[in-house]
């Protein structure tokens, strides 16, 4: 699978690849690219957006993505709400055909009900407690960056990982 100058334009980013040194004749494996390009970005997603389309993939392999990155991130939480990781599962039976689109619809739901009253109850601590905890706050925010750094890089070994094995399937 080849990725192009030509071709990352034609997705109409919201910046110039040349601003990120690479030439209009550029032109590469996609596992190449993301290895040359992924710290030359100035948002860390914008390699995701590149190539996390049916151009390069299938929607299985994009929804089993997914669900790799959802595990991931689940295990940042002390205890994720068992909603939450059915949905999960959920999709993945779906992308390998074995849940019906109602059951990944009722997962969804029913972890975007947990994720609501999760971030309720937690805005509602944030609020009574924003004084005391004004410095705590501060460096968990810290933390949290550093950790949504760590998963993307995580999840940027996941997609080369992916790709090499599409490459070897093809």
């Amino acid at each position: 699978m080849k990725i192009s100058y030509t071709q990352i334009k034609s997705f109409n980013p919201c910046y110039d690849p040349k601003g990120i040194g690479m030439p209009e004749n550029y032109e590469a494996e996609l596992i190449d690219f993301i290895q040359e390009y992924r710290h030359k970005v100035k948002q860390k997603e914008d390699i995701q957006w590149v190539v996390l389309r049916n151009e390069f993939f299938t929607d299985k392999e994009l929804r089993l993505f997914a669900c790799r990155c959802a595990r991931e991130a689940l295990k940042l939480v002390e205890n994720p709400d068992p909603r939450s990781i059915n949905a999960i599962d959920v999709s993945e039976r779906f992308a390998n055909g074995l849940a019906t689109s109602e059951e990944l619809a009722a997962a969804r739901d029913a972890a975007r009900d947990a994720a609501w009253y999760a971030a309720w109850y937690a805005a509602w601590d944030a609020a009574w407690d924003a004084a005391w905890y004004a410095a705590w706050y501060a460096a968990w925010y810290a933390a949290r960056d550093a950790a949504r750094d760590a998963a993307w890089y995580a999840q940027i070994d996941e997609l080369i990982n992916m790709l090499s094995f599409v490459g070897a399937r093809a």
